[in-house]
């Protein structure tokens, strides 16, 4: 199995094979080969479907029926190769030869390469492009950088202010305390401070100690598991208490979320129903849904577990089994490798539930969690203890 970008006579060519056949797809308009424009490549597949779009003109090749999924074990190679014996003859028009010119920003799987001296793992003969201080994304937000005796400088666009265009003008003259984010309010031409964990209050600093947490919405705790090296795998649990008003939301996340392929379990609202989902390995996930419309009511308390012995997944809620299903009879993957993070009501600020979780959940949750308890810990986890932010004490009345 083999993907593989390359120029051939001017035209840019994607090149794949997922096992059966040599899927071939290639540009309708060549490059300029000036030295000075730069072109936006964005080539991949959906299953055995592939696509090729430079600059905004996009070549798609229909599938047919065969292999859809890509097993390769080598290293990820950009601009050439360690050895050119390593390059699958079917994979290249030509000769291979390596690549001559300038890369910048290099996203795979929606995460980005950082085109370090330190990053990757190895390399040979490369060079700084442009050999000055303003690299690609010296200056944030749309700035334009200039080159300057002392190194560079940045001219921002008027909404964005500071030495990299890093900070927004609507927080230059922010009251938010230490333990506060600053987040620009444009349409208002105002700012909120979002008060990390254990503070509350306009400007976050009001301390606080709280039991059960209180979630509005914007807010989400990250619990970081210190026994997570001595866990087996194999029998996840975890349990907790909630109440909620809401038809949707995202109430807890066992898994890193990095990555589209990290295992994770996932419990929440959809359509106003409860909804759990759990990924062992390549994306193996069957959301199990509760047959009841669950009744959202004020100030009742849920208890829900969820209980996976290898693919064998029990759903409890209120001591009643609701659900109870075995997601892979083969037994292919029967561990749940979450990384010891555990997030509950939503992910860090910027990252939006219905983008991280690909759709299964639509929200971030509002309402209050506590008494959550991981595997079969004699005690409960202190999510005061955890990171987090816009978390309210769930005793008080406000």
């Amino acid at each position: 199995d083999f993907l593989c970008i390359s120029l051939v006579n001017g035209f840019t060519q994607l090149r794949y094979n997922l096992g059966d056949k040599t899927v071939i797809l290639q540009t309708l308009q060549k490059v300029h080969a000036n030295g000075n424009t730069w072109h936006s490549l964005s080539a991949g597949r959906v299953g055995n479907e592939g696509y090729l779009d430079l600059d905004g003109i996009n070549v798609t090749q229909k599938a047919s029926p065969g292999m859809n999924a890509l097993d390769t074990h080598t290293d990820f190679f950009v601009g050439g190769v360690s050895s050119l014996n390593l390059v699958n003859p079917m994979a290249i028009e030509n000769e291979p030869t390596g690549f001559t010119g300038c890369i910048r920003e290099i996203v795979i799987n929606n995460r980005e390469l950082k085109l370090t001296v330190t990053d990757p793992k190895g390399g040979a003969n490369i060079g700084d492009c442009d050999g000055t201080d303003c690299g690609y994304t010296v200056c944030k937000n749309n700035g334009t950088c200039q080159v300057e005796n002392s190194g560079f400088s940045c001219s921002c666009p008027r909404e964005w202010t500071g030495t990299t265009c890093e900070q927004s003008i609507h927080c230059s003259q922010n009251m938010c305390g230490s333990h506060a984010l600053c987040i620009p309010q444009p349409s208002s031409f105002s700012y909120t401070c979002v008060c990390a964990l254990g503070w509350t209050g306009k400007y976050c600093d009001n301390k606080i100690q709280f039991y059960i947490a209180k979630f509005v919405g914007n807010s989400y705790i990250k619990y970081t598991d210190p026994f997570y090296g001595k866990r087996d795998l194999q029998y996840s649990r975890l349990s907790l208490n909630f109440t909620t008003n809401q038809t949707e939301g995202l109430i807890a996340w066992m898994g890193k979320s990095e990555n589209e392929d990290d295992d994770f379990l996932a419990i929440g609202l959809a359509n106003g129903t409860l909804k759990v989902v759990i990924n062992l390995g390549e994306r193996i996930s069957v959301p199990l849904m509760h047959s009841k419309y669950f009744t959202c009511s004020v100030g009742r308390w849920h208890f829900i577990t969820v209980v996976q012995n290898q693919t064998c997944i029990k759903v409890y809620l209120d001591e009643e089994l609701i659900l109870f299903e075995d997601i892979d009879p083969q037994r292919k993957y029967t561990a749940l490798n979450y990384g010891g993070i555990c997030y509950f009501g939503g992910f860090e600020i910027g990252r939006k539930v219905n983008t991280v979780t690909t759709g299964l959940f639509q929200k971030e949750f509002i309402g209050k969690i506590k008494d959550v308890v991981l595997f079969q810990d004699s005690k409960k986890i202190q999510l005061m203890k955890a990171e987090g932010y816009n978390i309210y004490d769930g005793n008080s009345r406000n």
